[in-house]
């Protein structure tokens, strides 16, 4: 049975598997390896039906885990151009192994899952986001680290099954909290990341298009709450008429995932 799980998800670390059953990937190794493999231990799966890795940006809590891991497993690393040349730069890479250049908006078949990259609005060399579409033709995305929803993006991800969507700040707690102006500028702007109003927004426009799962991804732990994201797209929803449990499931990813979700 297929699988998505965010094994970790916020400012500090992200990675997420995406598997069929039969071939899984990671998106995203940022945290340690050792971390990561113990995250997908606890959820009985093998990392040697990993298959390949795909990076969406050279962001340090995208990449950290990137060499020991990609050392270990043997699998080729998969990221645009840009990311690429920003992970070579930073010594993020094992080069030992194979390191794949996918153009943004190109797309790869990995085992029976079919990867797409589309581009988002990020401060990094060339990020992008993945769909994965499995046997069955059911769709997953994950869309992180977004300074604004472009028409890419929302074209990419309408009509997924399942979208790991950003809600990274709640925009007062970040004007009245402790960072510095300039950072507090770079997270606010449009290649920063997406605020809870604006995930809000654009989860009533997935549902409307037949997304029912939804995951809330990409918090911060010093500008956010998981009550408070998961509270404003609740909201959202169900002024829209969309009704928990019906229409849709809701979740606030937690900094560590202790659940495997069953996708399908």
């Amino acid at each position: 049975m297929a699988r998505f799980c965010s094994l970790f998800s916020s400012s500090s670390g992200n990675a997420t598997y995406v598997g069929s059953g039969k071939t899984g990937i990671l998106i995203d190794a940022g945290v340690s390896a050792r971390r990561i493999r113990a995250a997908l231990q606890s959820r009985e799966i093998d990392p040697c039906t990993i298959r390949a890795i795909f990076v969406t940006h050279e962001h340090a809590d995208h990449i950290k885990g990137i060499r020991v891991l990609q050392s270990q497993l043997g699998v080729p690393v998969y990221a645009s151009p840009g990311t690429l040349r920003g992970m070579a730069d930073c010594g993020a890479l094992d080069l030992r192994f194979p390191q794949e250049a996918l153009p943004v908006g190109g797309e790869i078949e990995i085992g029976d899952l079919l990867v797409r990259s589309f581009p988002t609005p990020h401060d990094a060399n060339e990020s992008c986001g993945f769909t994965v579409e499995l046997p069955d033709e059911r769709k997953a995305a994950v869309a992180t680290d977004i300074g604004h929803m472009t028409n890419e993006v929302m074209c990419a991800i309408l009509g997924c099954d399942l979208v790991m969507l950003e809600s990274n700040h709640d925009i007062g707690m970040l004007q009245n909290g402790p960072y510095p102006y300039f950072l507090k500028r770079r997270i606010l702007s449009d290649v920063g990341h997406l605020c809870n109003d604006a995930c809000a927004d654009v989860a009533v426009q997935l549902v409307e298009h037949g997304t029912t799962r939804l995951f809330l991804g990409h918090l911060s732990q010093e500008n956010n709450l998981p009550q408070l994201a998961y509270q404003t797209t609740l909201s959202a929803l169900q002024l829209a008429g969309a009704t928990l449990g019906r229409d849709y499931t809701l979740q606030v990813n937690p900094r560590e995932n202790d659940e495997g979700i069953i996708l399908f």
